[in-house]
C-alpha cells in the first residue's frame, strides 16, 4: 500500500501526518523544488520558470500509478485540486471532500457543511482533499527528479495583494467576529483581543462577503474555511447553522452576545451574555 503526496506547496504537514495514519510507504510527487519532509520518497517535476503548477497534469498522472488499496492525497488549495482531479480522473477514483477518517476501501465524510456524516466504500484508488497545514519542519528528503512535456501554458502577468493571507485551518486559538460589531473600525477590539490571545482573527459571512471588511480567507462557515482550534471565541455572532458547521469541531467553544437565546451558546462551552463594547475591553485588559 502507497500513500501518495501532490504537493505544489511546502505546506503539506497535515497531508504527512495524514500519510503516516494511514501507513504503508508515502510518497511525496512535487511539482517544482518543494521541500518535504518525513516521507520515504520524493518525485520532483521540473517546472520551467514562468510554468503553472497545473500545466503539468499530464506529468504528475504519470508519476502517480496508484494502484487498488493507495490512497492520494492532495492539499485544498487551486493547483493541489486541479492536479488532484487530472489523477482521479487518469485512475477512475472518486475523490473524497470532507474526510473525517479514513480506513481500508471505506472512508467518512463530513457533508451538508459538516452537519451531517456519510460512509462511503470503494474498491480501488482513492483520491482525498484535505487541509495542507503548515510546511514541513526538519530535513527535506532528497529528490528523484523527472521531466516531460506538459500543456502549453505561461504565466504572463500577476496582480498582487496587499491582504495578508490567513491559515485559519492551522490556527490554535481564533476570535470570530459578527454582526454585533456596528462598525469596521470597532474591529480594532477584536484585534486587541487576538494579540493578548495569540490568536487569529476569523468572522462570519456577512463581515466577508457583505461588508468587506475583512478577506474572505477570514469567513468560517458551510462555504468558508472548516477550522477545529483549541479555543474558538465567537464574539457577536449568532449562531447561524452556516457558521456553526465551520467550527463545530472546535475543542473549547467561547461565546460573547447580548443575545441570551442566540443559537451559538448551544454550541458553547462558555457564554457571556453581554454587550461585546463592554466585554472584550475588560477580557482584553485582564489578559494583558
Amino acid at each position: 500500500m502507497t500513500t501518495w503526496i501532490i504537493a505544489a506547496d511546502e505546506r503539506v504537514a497535515s497531508l504527512v501526518e495524514a500519510a503516516h495514519t494511514i501507513g504503508g510507504e508515502a510518497v511525496a510527487v512535487t511539482v517544482g523544488a518543494v521541500a518535504v519532509t518525513g516521507v520515504d520518497k520524493v518525485v520532483q517535476i521540473e517546472a520551467g520558470e514562468g510554468v503553472p503548477a497545473e500545466a503539468l497534469a499530464p506529468q504528475v498522472v504519470a508519476a502517480v500509478p496508484a494502484a487498488a488499496g493507495d490512497v492520494v492525497l492532495a492539499a485544498n488549495r487551486p493547483a493541489e485540486r486541479v492536479l488532484a482531479a487530472a489523477v482521479a480522473a487518469s485512475l477512475n477514483a472518486p475523490i473524497l471532500n470532507g474526510l473525517v477518517s479514513l480506513q481500508a476501501q471505506s472512508a467518512e465524510l463530513a457533508v451538508y457543511g459538516g452537519i451531517g456524516l456519510e460512509s462511503v466504500a470503494f474498491a480501488g484508488p482513492v483520491v482525498a482533499i484535505l487541509d495542507g497545514g503548515l510546511a514541513c519542519e526538519g530535513e527535506a528528503v532528497a529528490a528523484e527528479t523527472i521531466t516531460g512535456q506538459g500543456f502549453t501554458a505561461r504565466v504572463v502577468a500577476t496582480e498582487g495583494s496587499d491582504v495578508a493571507e490567513v491559515n485559519l485551518a492551522a490556527a490554535k486559538r481564533i476570535v470570530a467576529a459578527g454582526r454585533g460589531f456596528k462598525a469596521e473600525e470597532d474591529l480594532e477590539l477584536a484585534r486587541g483581543l487576538c494579540s493578548a490571545l495569540g490568536a487569529e482573527l476569523a468572522c462570519s459571512r456577512p463581515l466577508a462577503e457583505g461588508t468587506n471588511w475583512l478577506a474572505r480567507d477570514r469567513y468560517v462557515g458551510v462555504s468558508g474555511q472548516n477550522v477545529s482550534p483549541d479555543v474558538y471565541l465567537a464574539v457577536g455572532i449568532s449562531g447561524q447553522v452556516q457558521h456553526t458547521a465551520g467550527m463545530n469541531n472546535s475543542k473549547v467553544v467561547i461565546a460573547i452576545n447580548d443575545d441570551e437565546k442566540a443559537p451559538i451558546f448551544q454550541f458553547a462551552d462558555y457564554g457571556v451574555v453581554g454587550d461585546l463594547y463592554t466585554v472584550l475591553p475588560a477580557l482584553t485588559a485582564e489578559l494583558g
